[in-house]
C-alpha cells in the first residue's frame, strides 16, 4: 500500500484579511484607510466587470513615492500599481503556487474564486503555514 502525500492548498495558508482600494484614491488616503496594517499589499478594485484586479505592494509605494520624494497626496494608486496581476485559485496546491511565484518573480498574489478576491497568499504564508503541514 502506497502512502499518499498530504495536499496543502492555497486556501489552507492564505490570509483572509486584506484591503481592497480604488485606483483613483491618493496614496495618502489609501494608507490612512488601510484596516489590515500587517499586510504588505493592497488589492486594487476592478473598475467594471471587464476590468482586471491590480495590486500595490508597500515596497512599490516606497520606491515610487517615498524614494522619489513625491507627495503622497498627489499620487494616485493607479500610478504605482501592477495591473493586471497574476492570481491563484484557492484549490491550487501550494507546491504549484510556489513554482508559479518563482517563474514570474512574485512574492504574493490575490486568491480569486468565482471572479472575486477571497484572500492573499505569499511565499511566507506557503512556507511558514504550509511546509510543516506537508511534512507531518
Amino acid at each position: 500500500m502506497t502512502e499518499q502525500k498530504k495536499r496543502v492548498v492555497v486556501r489552507d495558508v492564505m490570509k483572509h484579511k486584506f484591503d481592497i482600494v480604488d485606483g483613483m484614491m491618493s496614496v495618502k488616503d489609501t494608507l490612512r484607510a488601510m484596516k489590515h496594517l500587517e499586510n504588505k499589499s493592497l488589492i486594487v478594485e476592478k473598475r467594471d466587470e471587464n476590468d482586471e484586479y491590480g495590486m500595490v505592494l508597500i515596497s512599490d509605494i516606497a520606491r515610487q513615492v517615498l524614494a522619489k520624494d513625491r507627495a503622497p497626496a498627489r499620487v494616485n494608486i493607479y500610478e504605482v500599481m501592477t495591473k493586471p496581476v497574476v492570481t491563484v485559485g484557492p484549490k491550487m496546491d501550494i507546491r504549484y503556487a510556489a513554482r508559479l511565484f518563482d517563474r514570474f518573480g512574485l512574492s504574493r498574489a490575490p486568491v480569486v474564486e468565482n471572479g472575486k478576491v477571497v484572500g492573499i497568499v505569499s511565499f511566507t504564508d506557503m512556507v511558514l503555514k504550509g511546509l510543516c503541514e506537508l511534512e507531518d
